[in-house]
Parts: structure tokens; C-alpha cells; sequence
């Protein structure tokens, strides 16, 4: 069978409703092969145990590639793996449901890579997307793959952390590969076609629906071997991944925040029930075994000071005015409460800290500190 006939059969198959793994499988073992299934009677569908529901469809004209269909499988980047593909993820082999096969736009190779999925708010904060930017770029320069959703916030940041560090980096969706959610991603997409891949488990043309995001999270995690959560909050479908991780038996990381910020509620949560409170890349590096990896890698993982501005060569008065901003996000007022100084003493001192690097301006005419490496 010519590998263009079995690439339409599994395009024919995944579009077949009733047909799961544990289905095709016991027919392929009767059939041979997976053009077998597309080529064999009804009778014979059906004592391979094909269901009524997928024998009606294979029998009528709807089983047919259509011409977009047939277009998009003669792109040499475009791929469809199936589960019987030695490409095809091996964790995500080994969960509960996992897809009949994916479909990949880009290196199909990279779905076997060691990969970690970074995943938080579609609304984060600024430091929140400077946080998993960072992150991932550090992660991925030592060689492990950073899988996402492409959404809007945490998971594009993390996208283009990979692509900084010229590393690998797979954004799963939950549409057909050939439909880019959310549009504003197309150009991201694009890149990470270049230098990764993009997956999904759904046949082309399907439309993203709400209904598709919790498998789409369930691949992300499945083929990784540990979650990182960045922000969200407790109604975030971020914890979705988290969770199925979790039942997979992945590792699950997150960051803490702010007690006084909803988006750090979700990462709380999930480290009272068991994630790792991370605070450094090497928080992640020191639990996940990837030495083969990071031989390549110069030197020790940084630590969180590492790139950062040196706080060590301010006055007394700049130290104790930024000791006293701490890392939440406060205005003028409180901050002459906490030092004591005048507030003309303190606004000067902050304008000098904010040219300097060391704070920004925050909403509410409040300042928040800046932390210019978690690695």
C-alpha cells in the first residue's frame, strides 16, 4: 500500500463516527491493514467488530476525501500520523483515550521529543507572560520541547519563548490543523509550523468548539511529561491539563503568586493538592530526569537572581523603599506609610527606580516590582 493510500485511509477513519482505538485495533488485526477496513465489505466489517454507525458511513458517499482533503495530504509537511505510526507519541500511547491519530502540520518527528506543557490565563499579567516567556526560553535552550494550546496569554508567551531559544515547541489545537484559533495566532502559528509542529486530533475543517478544548488538553498533557501552570485562576481550563496530568502520572508544577490576585488562585490550588511550588527553571530540571538532554547545555542552571538588575550597588534609602515595595504591586501612599520617608522623597526615588529597571508602573497609579529572570 503506497503511503499516500494509507494517509487517506486513516483521513477517511478519523471522520468515521463510533471508531475508537480498541475498535480499530481488534480490526486491523482481522483486516491486516488500514486500507483493509476502507476496502472490505459490510459482512466483513462487521465480524471484524466495525459498529453499525461507522459501516453506514463507510458504505456511503460522505466516506470519500473531498478535494480540500486531498489538496492538504499533498503538502510534504503535512502529516497524519496514526496510533500505529512509530511517530505517533509514545506517553500519549500510554493514557487512558488517547486519539486514532493526529494530524501535524511541520517536523512530525518532534512528537517523541521530551516536552513539557506550559499552560495559565488567557488574561495574565504582564509578569505572568514575562514568566513563562523566560521560563520556556531557558527550558527549551537545554533541549526539552514546550507544548501548548496557541492560546492567547500563558501558552503564546510560552510559544515564543521556544522560538527565542531557536528550540522546539508544538501547539496543540483544539480545531482541524487547518483552522488557526484564535486568528490572532496565525503568524505565531506560522513559526511554530517552522521550528516545531502544530497538532490536533480532530479531522481537518473542524471548527473550534468549546466542547474540543478538554481533548485538545488532554493530548497537551498526555505527551508531556510534566505540566508547568503559570496563572489561573480557579475556573481556568488551564487546571483541566493540570488535572489529566495529574491521572496520567505526570509531574505538575506551578508558580505561586500574589494572595490577593485571582490569578495565582488556580496555581494555590493545585499546590495544596500535590504540585510543585516552582520558583525556578531548575525547580522543574531537578525533578524531571533529562540529562541526556542537557549535555549540551553550558554550565548550571541559573538561579533566580540570574540576568537579573543587582539591587546591591543602591544607596540605603533606594534599598529599603524597594524592600518595602515587596512584590505585589502598591501605590505612593502605602509606600510612605511602610518607610517613613516624604512623599516628594519617595516618588523622586521611585521615578529613579523605575528609569533604572528595578520597578514599573502598574494600573492604579501603583508600582510593581520588576524580576527580570525566573531561571
Amino acid at each position: 500500500m503506497l503511503p499516500g493510500e494509507e494517509s487517506s485511509a486513516w483521513v477517511t477513519l478519523t471522520r468515521t463516527p463510533a471508531l475508537d482505538v480498541p475498535t480499530l485495533s481488534r480490526a486491523l488485526e482481522m483486516l491486516g491493514h488500514v486500507q483493509g477496513i476502507i476496502e472490505a465489505s459490510d459482512a466483513l466489517r462487521t465480524r471484524a467488530g466495525i459498529p453499525a454507525a461507522a459501516r453506514e458511513f463507510l458504505s456511503g458517499a460522505k466516506a470519500a476525501l473531498s478535494g480540500a482533503e486531498r489538496a492538504w495530504l499533498e503538502n510534504p509537511r503535512h502529516h497524519v500520523v496514526p496510533f500505529t505510526d512509530p511517530r505517533y507519541p509514545e506517553l500519549l500511547r500510554g493514557t487512558e483515550r488517547y486519539p486514532a491519530a493526529l494530524y501535524v502540520v511541520g517536523n512530525a518527528d518532534v512528537l517523541n521529543d521530551p516536552q513539557l506543557a506550559v499552560v495559565g490565563s488567557r488574561n495574565p499579567t504582564a509578569q505572568g507572560s514575562d514568566t513563562a516567556q523566560e521560563f520556556s526560553e531557558y527550558l527549551a535552550e537545554r533541549g526539552l520541547a514546550i507544548t501548548s494550546g496557541l492560546a492567547s496569554g500563558i501558552d503564546s508567551a510560552a510559544h515564543r519563548g521556544a522560538l527565542a531559544a531557536q528550540g522546539i515547541t508544538i501547539a496543540v489545537l483544539g480545531s482541524g490543523v487547518d483552522v488557526v484559533y484564535p486568528r490572532s495566532g496565525i503568524a505565531l502559528a506560522e513559526q511554530i509550523r517552522q521550528q516545531g509542529a502544530l497538532v490536533s486530533g480532530f479531522p481537518l475543517g473542524t471548527p473550534p468548539r468549546r466542547g474540543h478544548f478538554p481533548q485538545r488538553n488532554s493530548i497537551i498533557a498526555g505527551m508531556s511529561l510534566g505540566t508547568l501552570v503559570v496563572e489561573a485562576t480557579r475556573r481556568s481550563g488551564s487546571l483541566i491539563t493540570a488535572r489529566q496530568a495529574a491521572a496520567c502520572g505526570r509531574e505538575l508544577f506551578a508558580i505561586p503568586g500574589s494572595i490577593h490576585s485571582p490569578l495565582s488562585r488556580g496555581c494555590h490550588e493545585l499546590i495544596r493538592q500535590g504540585a510543585r511550588l516552582t520558583e525556578t527553571a531548575h525547580d522543574i530540571l531537578s525533578e524531571l530526569d533529562f540529562s541526556a538532554f542537557f549535555a549540551r547545555a553550558s554550565g548550571p542552571p541559573a538561579g533566580p537572581a540570574a540576568a537579573g538588575i543587582s539591587a546591591s550597588g543602591m544607596d540605603k534609602d533606594h534599598k529599603i523603599l524597594l524592600d518595602a515595595l515587596g512584590f505585589d504591586p502598591a501605590d505612593l501612599d502605602v509606600l510612605v506609610v511602610r518607610t517613613g520617608f516624604k512623599p516628594e522623597a519617595v516618588s523622586s526615588m521611585m521615578l529613579i527606580l523605575e528609569l533604572e529597571g528595578h520597578v514599573q508602573a502598574a494600573p492604579g497609579g501603583r508600582y510593581s516590582r520588576v524580576v527580570r529572570s525566573r531561571r
